[in-house]
């Protein structure tokens, strides 16, 4: 099973999960400080339930479960969450390519719907891999297939968030190999080229830092553009903790400094047999 699959139709088997020792909550931290809105990716706390991951991230102060499916949607409202972002056609297929602009298109507006109906306010867009193709040719294509489908977006009020990969990490799960929007540079270039204000890019903090690197300055270049953040320590995409090399604290304050209003959703693979442990200190981290 694969990040595509929980992107299309995140499960929500209840299948036995590594639940913390204190599964009521007594002694997690809760975010309080209100700087950086918090969420947290489903697909990666697999097979964490929808229900079990959403009771615990409203009891740790977080406002989203993301990725996940409409049918689940009502469980999170239930804990008082949203769905910050919306799957849609998986990474696999994308803009880069004519021949996969329909398909992409058609489950895009399919998830735009969803959206207006349940209050979510985004959903996620991507390239899809280059397989050959000239990145002029693919740039043109992307251009051309997004702006076929935003007018249906700024009608329903709905942001597209086209992600950027890694292609660097071969890792099932860590990496991309192909993918066409492979740099933070061409995620912009595309928003920019594009201008409405319902087409941004979502800024995946591990993806940058492992093309691009210098993530507060590329983030500050693209903060206008960014319309949501994932997270998730470099290198092995696990903990937010001392044993990787990206400074969250530091990124987090110069994302609140800019006044982003957004969602920073937490994309890390668990390493620990405590993977809510492990969410909440990230989510302590965070807090800013």
């Amino acid at each position: 099973m694969n990040r595509r699959h929980f992107l299309t139709a995140a499960t929500g088997a209840s299948a036995v999960s590594s639940i913390s020792a204190a599964a009521d909550g007594a002694g997690w931290y809760v975010a309080n400080k209100g700087r950086i809105r918090q969420s947290v990716v489903h697909w990666c706390f697999n097979p964490m339930s929808v229900e079990e991951l959403a009771s615990a991230a409203a009891r740790m102060g977080l406002q989203s479960v993301e990725l996940v499916s409409p049918e689940h949607w009502p469980v999170l409202k239930k804990h008082g969450l949203t769905c910050a972002i919306a799957g849609s056609h998986g990474f696999a297929k994308g803009f880069a390519h004519v021949e996969e602009h329909e398909e992409c298109i058609a489950a895009l507006r399919k998830s735009i719907d969803a959206c207006v109906a349940h209050g979510v306010p985004s959903v996620i867009t991507f390239s899809g891999f280059s397989r050959g193709i000239a990145h002029e040719d693919a740039r043109k294509n992307m251009i051309d297939g997004l702006k076929k489908i935003l007018p249906y977006a700024e009608e329903k009020r709905v942001t597209l968030c086209l992600e950027m990969l890694n292609s660097r990490v071969a890792e099932n799960m860590k990496g991309h190999p192909d993918y066409w929007c492979d740099h933070i540079d061409y995620a912009l270039d595309i928003c920019r080229a594009i201008s409405s204000e319902r087409m941004k890019m979502l800024f995946d903090i591990y993806h940058v830092q492992i093309m691009d690197g210098d993530v507060i300055r590329r983030y500050q270049q693209c903060a206008e553009f960014t319309g949501h953040i994932h997270t998730a320590g470099n290198p092995g995409r696990q903990e937010l903790d001392d044993e990787q090399e990206i400074h969250y604290p530091g990124i987090m304050k110069a994302i609140a400094a800019s006044g982003y209003k957004g969602f920073v959703g937490q994309e890390f693979i668990p390493k620990h047999a405590d993977k809510l442990a492990s969410l909440n200190a990230a989510v302590k981290l965070c807090d800013v």
